[in-house]
C-alpha cells in the first residue's frame, strides 16, 4: 500500500495566514499541520507516499520534509499547478501508484485514531474503496453519509439538510481503478472534481465499506476548526460551541 497527502488548495478560508505560506505549514500544537497525517501513514506501515500541493509554496514543503526521512518515510512530490478539487489532486498520483492499493489523506484532517486498523482491513478488503466517518455537530460543511442497516445507502456533498450527522473524514482507501473512475467525472458546479462523487460511483458498483471513528477528529481548514485543532493536539477541552 503507499500513501497520497493531499496539500494543495488556496486556503482562502484561512487567510491573511496563507497568503505567505501554505495552510497545511500551520502549527497544529506543538508541529506543523502536515506532520499529523505523515505520521498517521507512517505508524501504519505505509512509508511511500506522494506529498500533492501548489505551485506557490512547493518549496517550502520540500525545505521543511525533505526526502522524509527524519519521519520515517520517503516522500515523492507533484505539483497541483491549480486547485480544481481533491480528485482532481488526486489523479495526479497515477504513475506513482503504480496499481498499488492506495491511502489517502487530506493535510487538513487531524484525528485521534491511528490507521493501522483501516489500513489492514483495507488490505484484506483487497479492492473497492474504503471511507472513515465521524459524527460531527455541522455536517453540512462535508460529504456527508446516510447508513441505513450498517451500509452507506449515499453520499451528499455539503448538504443545506444532512440525511445524517456522519461526515466523510479526509481519510479514504482505494484500489487502483479510482483512477479511470476520476477521467470520467464531471466538474460539479463548484467547477472542481469531487472526491464524493468518487466514492459514489465505488457504492454504485456495491465496492464502498465504510468504519466510524471512535476518536476525536476535526479539519482544520477554517479559524473555529484550526483553533479545535490545536485544542486537543494539546490535549485541551476544545473550545465552547466548536464540538
Amino acid at each position: 500500500m503507499k500513501g497520497v497527502l493531499l496539500a494543495g488548495g488556496t486556503g482562502s478560508r484561512l487567510a491573511p495566514l496563507t497568503a505567505v505560506t501554505n495552510k497545511h505549514l500551520l502549527p497544529v500544537g506543538h508541529e506543523p499541520m502536515v506532520f499529523h497525517p505523515l505520521r498517521k501513514l507512517q505508524r501504519a506501515g505505509v512509508t511511500e507516499v506522494l506529498l500533492v500541493t501548489g505551485r506557490e509554496h512547493m518549496g517550502d514543503m520540500i525545505e521543511l520534509l525533505g526526502s522524509g526521512r527524519d519521519l520515517g518515510l520517503s516522500l515523492t512530490y507533484r505539483v497541483q499547478d491549480e486547485p480544481a478539487g481533491i480528485a482532481q489532486a488526486l489523479s495526479l498520483a497515477e504513475v506513482f501508484a503504480a496499481g498499488s492499493l492506495l491511502a489517502v489523506v487530506l493535510g487538513d484532517n487531524v484525528f485521534e485514531d491511528e490507521l493501522a486498523g483501516p489500513c489492514a482491513r483495507f488490505r484484506e478488503q483487497g479492492r473497492g474503496a474504503r471511507i472513515l466517518l465521524k459524527a460531527v455537530p455541522d455536517p453540512e460543511r462535508f460529504g456527508v453519509a446516510e447508513v441505513r442497516e450498517g451500509r452507506v445507502t449515499r453520499i451528499l456533498e455539503k448538504p443545506e439538510r444532512p440525511p445524517s450527522d456522519l461526515a466523510v473524514t479526509g481519510a479514504y482507501f482505494y484500489d487502483a481503478r479510482v483512477f479511470d473512475l476520476v477521467r470520467g467525472l464531471r466538474p460539479s458546479a463548484r467547477g472542481e472534481l469531487e472526491i464524493t462523487d468518487v466514492n459514489n460511483a465505488y457504492l454504485a458498483a456495491g465496492e464502498l465499506e465504510h468504519e466510524v471513528l471512535a476518536g476525536w477528529w476535526t479539519d482544520a481548514g477554517t479559524f473555529p476548526s484550526l483553533l479545535r485543532a490545536n485544542a486537543l493536539a494539546l490535549g485541551y477541552p476544545p473550545p465552547d460551541g466548536l464540538g
